[in-house]
């Protein structure tokens, strides 16, 4: 639940041990050196920089933190040959300061991930060596990364694991020989954990870039192509989601990583959808006219596998979810529900179209990729006039400049929440409620 700042903050202890022992030389997690209070802090005073910048009238900012490790639901690791054993690891931080190195920075250890992430992982890395031929030796292909991803409940009974096997290789596809290969490298390793659902390979380029524009191959897979990922109830009476909020989330589909704090998203983004701000104290405020759940539209912009969709959709006579991006919009589209129109577009291509149709919606959340949404997408946001607008923000960066775009259309800032998602890091997740008088 959300919380204000302590003045007293400051006679704090600020200082910690850091948890992980590749702290440092490890470029991941920066902020393990301070206490947890510390790192709400100095985010909270990063946030308030960058957004003074936009010269906004602003409210009280929220805090919402999370449990600090064991929290994320999904890494990428680097595979290398390390020691003359197949290993998994991070980027080196290339800061000067640390211990110069190799780039790449082999791990015991991810005290931020599930537990199951790892144990899957070293399970995977003996599996492998076990097997060196085919997987590494004359194999017309590299091993590069590692993904895992995991449900929320990392129980025996309740986990649900899915790996993607990253390869370079020059060729267009893997021999046959390596299908049958990868079912008994799967199945042998269900053995070990059980929660295993489902895995593939993709293939990149021989030639490395930038992990953010590459684009993988599909190769062999086995088991089922997803996970069934069920949303964790909040305390008892903090929570505004329906019951039973579960999702289908692909494999390569992108989906938030804090398993922890990822409820309390979606609850505080279902409870601001009237424009009314959700409550700092220990329940939500009740809406002083219940919505009929049978009128008014939303959109959902930037929609990803339906996060927002599925919570909102009980609320409104019809909401709208807009994606582009593949395997998620096939995800969003096989959603179930007989009130949501999927449409498969990026958000500016349906924001223009949108605005010729003199469509207005009652409500739009937003949550852009770490570029924002753009002087363009936030004008034509300012001319469609929805009375409430929900910005989801990865990138305090970005934000000011959309936010100052939106303000000069006529929207105020009603509520500011800043959401811990990546506690250790200084990534920074907002959340910002926007109002506008109507005519």
């Amino acid at each position: 639940m959300p919380i204000s700042l302590n003045p007293e903050i400051a006679s704090a202890p600020t200082h910690a041990t850091p948890p992980c022992p590749h702290f440092g030389p490890c470029g991941g997690c920066q902020l393990q050196h301070l206490t947890y209070t510390a790192q709400l802090d100095k985010k909270a005073d990063q946030l308030r920089m960058y957004l003074d910048a936009a010269k906004l009238t602003l409210p009280e900012l929220q805090l919402h933190p999370s449990s600090p490790l064991t929290y994320r639901n999904r890494i990428r690791l680097t595979l290398s040959e390390f020691g003359g054993q197949l290993r998994a690891g991070y980027i080196r931080n290339p800061d000067p300061s640390y211990e110069s190195g190799p780039a790449f920075l082999a791990i015991t250890q991810c005290p931020i991930a599930a537990p199951i992430l790892w144990r899957a992982t070293e399970a995977l890395l003996d599996e492998l060596t076990q097997r060196p031929d085919p997987w590494l030796k004359r194999a017309p292909f590299t091993l590069d990364q590692l993904e895992l991803f995991t449900t929320p409940d990392d129980s025996p009974a309740g986990a649900q694991l899915q790996i993607s096997l990253f390869v370079r290789t020059g060729d267009k596809s893997l021999p046959s020989k390596f299908t049958d290969a990868f079912t008994a490298l799967c199945e042998s390793l269900r053995t070990r954990v059980p929660a295993l659902a489902g895995a593939g390979i993709y293939l990149l380029p021989r030639a490395g870039r930038s992990r953010r524009i590459e684009q993988a191959r599909p190769g062999p897979t086995w088991g089922v192509p997803g996970l069934n990922y069920s949303l964790p109830p909040l305390e008892p009476g903090t929570s505004n989601l329906e019951p039973g909020l579960t999702y289908w989330v692909p494999r390569s589909a992108f989906f938030q990583v804090n398993r922890f704090l990822l409820p309390e998203l979606v609850s505080l983004v279902v409870a601001s959808r009237a424009g009314v701000p959700a409550s700092s104290g220990s329940e939500p405020e009740p809406e002083s006219e219940p919505r009929n759940p049978a009128t008014g539209s939303a959109w959902d912009l930037y929609a990803g596998v339906g996060l927002f969709t599925r919570a909102l959709a009980p609320h409104f006579e019809r909401i709208t979810a807009v994606e582009v991006a593949e395997p998620a919009f096939t995800a969003l589209a096989s959603t179930r529900l007989p009130n949501r129109h999927a449409v498969k577009s990026t958000t500016l291509d349906f924001l223009q179209a949108a605005v010729l149709q003199r469509d207005r919606p009652d409500l739009i959340v937003l949550d852009p990729p770490r570029t924002g949404a753009g002087p363009e997408v936030c004008e034509l946001l300012g001319r469609i006039a929805a009375p409430t607008l929900i910005y989801v923000s990865c990138s305090p960066e970005t934000l000011p400049a959309d936010l100052a775009t939106l303000a000069a259309s006529g929207y105020t800032v009603a509520a500011l929440h800043l959401l811990d998602l990546f506690p250790q890091t200084t990534h920074i997740e907002t959340v910002a409620v926007l109002t506008r008088v109507t005519s």
